[in-house]
């Protein structure tokens, strides 16, 4: 395994697109042209059942391991404006297509960053045509140990969320003291239990694996310690170093603090073992459920979809992005919204999409989107009916066939068990705008 991580453990895309972001071609996409993917995905598809991502992006401090974008301030005077640039945003779709949320995720920053009294506001707004009809909506919201109050779970209860994911990252504090997040398991356990009380039914921690000063004694206590509380859902996400990406946010240690490649998957490996002993099961590259979990009885009904929010249980074909930085994914197209707080909610509450780059697909975009997502939802895909293509992609995997990782036959390409911890670069083996003569390739974080 070793030997096999040295040779596979390169720069590599995530995969939560194809193509990737770096990869779009439409730099800057014209609004209309974006508009009207939409258009040509309700008259494809026939529904109009709707996911929508709110990026709500204020911290009140820096978190040195995170890769998201995020707007660092104490001052909650922020919290109005920036909800009416969303709503304004969200005007703009609601005022040309009638269009019905049934999966609905607050991300971040924090989304509990802001008071319940801004999040009625804005959901109000967004759920109001919708109310009473509620019940069989998939929404979840990621809730800061620290920041999430009782009122935040209630009030968002209401508006039928119930799923709630905690950040946790690990409870070492020499970690947390080298990443800048705090929080005690106490803080957490109180959290989790009022979700469960009220009436969350899924709920989720994440962990992260491969931060500085992380070691398997200090790692292998946070996995006891969530076993304890037993959360419905773990993410156990890899650690991206890109601080040539995100700045000094990711500068906050050294890179001898870093656990090295084999150090950072036996961080996982170990993880995976105390989670499959304890009754969890893996699903795709990073998560893990408990048997009764919607995310579980997916992976078996073999209905498990990956979007830009991660693993989720439902397939919609239209994903609206709201707020700075958010993506938009109309099946047809990707759209990205402005980055910079500021000229976003200039742009929204000039009643303009904020969009700033974006990417038509092509027939053949299509074809290896859905290549891919199947590898990461079910370890499986057929390889394409174009014989050029599928040539071209054969000797891209010819190397990890070769080690034993994955299996071809009859026009289907299978990750074997030994083959799992290296699926991205399975996909890797499909992606058509990738240079596969360069391996050294800053734009992307390390596979393992």
């Amino acid at each position: 395994m070793n030997t096999l991580i040295e040779k596979y453990n390169i720069p590599c895309p995530r995969y939560t697109s194809y193509p990737t972001v770096p990869n779009w071609k439409q730099i800057p996409m014209g609004e209309e042209e974006w508009l009207q993917s939409v258009r040509q995905n309700l008259a494809h598809f026939k529904q109009n059942k709707t996911a929508v991502y709110i990026h709500l992006p204020f911290c009140e401090s820096m978190c040195t391991f995170c890769g998201c974008h995020k707007r660092i301030t104490k001052n909650h005077g922020v919290e109005g404006g920036y909800v009416d640039a969303l709503l304004n945003e969200w005007q703009i779709y609601s005022d040309q297509f009638l269009l019905h949320i049934d999966d609905l995720h607050l991300g971040g920053g924090t989304p509990t960053f802001f008071s319940m009294e801004q999040l009625d506001r804005l959901l109000g707004k967004i759920l109001g045509k919708q109310k009473g009809q509620l019940d069989d909506c998939n929404f979840s919201f990621e809730g800061h140990p620290n920041h999430t109050k009782k009122e935040h779970l209630e009030g968002l209860y209401k508006w039928g969320f119930r799923r709630v994911s905690f950040g946790i990252q690990d409870y070492d504090q020499t970690v947390q003291k080298a990443i800048h997040r705090f929080q005690s398991f106490e803080q957490v356990q109180q959290v989790h239990e009022l979700a469960k009380k009220i009436g969350y039914k899924s709920i989720s921690h994440d962990l992260v694996y491969g931060l500085p000063k992380q070691n398997w004694q200090g790692f292998k206590r946070s996995i006891e310690l969530t076993l304890q509380l037993r959360p419905d859902r773990v993410s156990l996400y890899s650690y991206a170093h890109v601080p040539w990406i995100k700045g000094n946010g990711q500068r906050g240690f050294d890179e001898s603090d870093l656990p090295d490649n084999h150090e950072k998957r036996a961080l996982y490996e170990g993880a995976r073992e105390l989670f499959l002993d304890a009754g969890y099961i893996e699903i795709g590259m990073d998560h893990f459920a408990l048997p009764h979990d919607d995310l579980a009885i997916a992976l078996k009904n073999k209905s498990l979809h990956r979007n830009f929010m991660g693993y989720t249980v439902q397939e919609n074909n239209l994903l609206i992005g709201l707020g700075a930085s958010s993506i938009s994914d109309s099946y047809f197209a990707f759209a990205q919204n402005e980055k910079k707080v500021e000229t976003y909610q200039e742009l929204a509450l000039q009643g303009q999409v904020p969009i700033v780059k974006g990417h038509l697909l092509s027939a053949q975009d299509q074809q290896i989107r859905r290549n891919i997502l199947d590898l990461m939802c079910q370890y499986e895909s057929e390889l394409p009916s174009d014989p050029e293509l599928t040539a071209n992609i054969r000797k891209q995997l010819e190397e990890l066939k070769e080690d034993g990782l994955i299996l071809i036959e009859d026009g289907k390409v299978r990750v074997l068990e030994e083959g799992e911890a290296f699926v991205r670069n399975v996909c890797r083996a499909f992606d058509q705008y990738i240079d596969h003569s360069q391996i050294d390739n800053q734009t992307y974080s390390k596979a393992i």
